[in-house]
């Protein structure tokens, strides 16, 4: 018996959210090749002024352990200067709301990772940062792209439904990370 359209891409899109939540490293296998990250990044860090225009990733979904070193040293936390590794989850996701929003756009970011220090400094100064953030294991990263409205960032990175999404209009950032769907 063959299943009317619907009901079998409904069937098919709850099968690929299952296996994407209990295999997020498997998720983006099912994606199809128009959907894929384009496996590039071009990053500007407005704390340390650095810019990298790297392929990180081959059509393949081979990784390149060296761009994904640079990205590491961009990403790090720009009081300590302390790197750490991001997560690639966290990168594929930077990189396919970016390629939704028409690719090579100069992505600027406001944090990545950030040290125990940093984090604990801003606790103290009063702003609202989570005591266990994302930032803290190179999972999540603060963005914003010139040009593009932050309310269309947002909405773009929410569309996809594959990590967090915070919207911060007073800061003029989102954020994005590879924990699980959720928004605020």
């Amino acid at each position: 018996m063959r299943l009317p359209s619907s009901r079998r891409s409904f069937l098919k899109a709850s099968l690929l959210t299952t296996l994407a939540l209990l295999h997020p490293e498997k998720a983006w296998a099912n994606f199809s090749p128009a959907n894929q990250p384009s496996g590039r990044l071009n990053l500007y860090n407005l704390h340390t002024g650095e810019k990298i225009n790297t392929t990180y990733r081959d059509p393949d979904g081979q990784y390149n352990p060296q761009a994904i070193q640079e990205l590491n040293r961009l990403l790090r936390c720009h009081h300590t200067n302390e790197q750490h590794p991001i997560d690639i989850q966290t990168l594929d996701f930077l990189d396919l709301v970016n390629t939704r929003l028409g690719r090579n756009n100069e992505i600027h970011i406001i944090s990545g990772y950030r040290s125990p220090k940093y984090n604990d400094i801003l606790i103290s100064r009063g702003h609202k940062v989570a005591k266990h953030s994302l930032h803290l294991e190179g999972r999540a990263l603060d963005i914003r792209i010139p040009g593009t409205p932050l309310a269309n960032l947002q909405r773009t990175a929410l569309s996809l439904r594959i990590g967090g999404v915070g919207y911060y209009p007073s800061g003029d950032f989102v954020h994005i990370d590879s924990g699980t769907f959720r928004t605020w």
